[in-house]
């Protein structure tokens, strides 16, 4: 796992940063045409907010640009799969992942980025499978338990 990727992962923006773009994005959505850069600009900040509402609108905004605007579907496909891995959402991650690789399936830093939401499904699905054999012994624990008083 590349260190950058990490980096980039929990990269978050700074509060300046995020007003500076909400306001520009805010002030020609009241004039009713956003562009597609405010909109991206501000969506990107959202993603890379510490908040995860702020993550849920980021994507929400780029998955509008993906539908209006496919000249910057890459970028947007790109920022998906990271705000959908910031909010540990793996499976849809990749399947931005491999919207992307079908685009550019030589670009390095996503197939990092394939290889990090792997490694995090993989683990995700360890713990779940702890969690389950933890259940199963406790349950099979007191099963066992009543067994042994019932027969007394």
């Amino acid at each position: 796992m590349s260190m950058e990727m990490e980096e980039i992962l929990n990269e978050t923006v700074p509060q300046s940063e995020l007003e500076k773009f909400e306001k520009k994005y805010n002030r020609e959505l009241q004039s009713k045409n956003p562009t597609p850069t405010s909109q991206f600009e501000y969506a990107w900040c959202l993603v890379r907010s510490n908040y995860t509402n702020d993550m849920r609108s980021g994507i929400t905004l780029l998955e509008d640009l993906c539908k209006k605007n496919p000249e910057g579907k890459r970028d947007y496909i790109y920022y998906l799969a990271l705000g959908y891995t910031r909010l540990k959402e793996y499976s849809t991650a990749m399947k931005y992942v491999q919207a992307f690789l079908e685009i550019e399936p030589n670009n390095q830093q996503v197939i990092t980025l394939e290889g990090y939401i792997k490694k995090k499904i993989e683990i995700e699905g360890l713990k779940g499978v702890a969690v389950a054999g933890g259940a199963a012994i406790v349950i099979g624990g007191i099963l066992g338990l009543g067994f042994a008083l019932a027969k007394k």
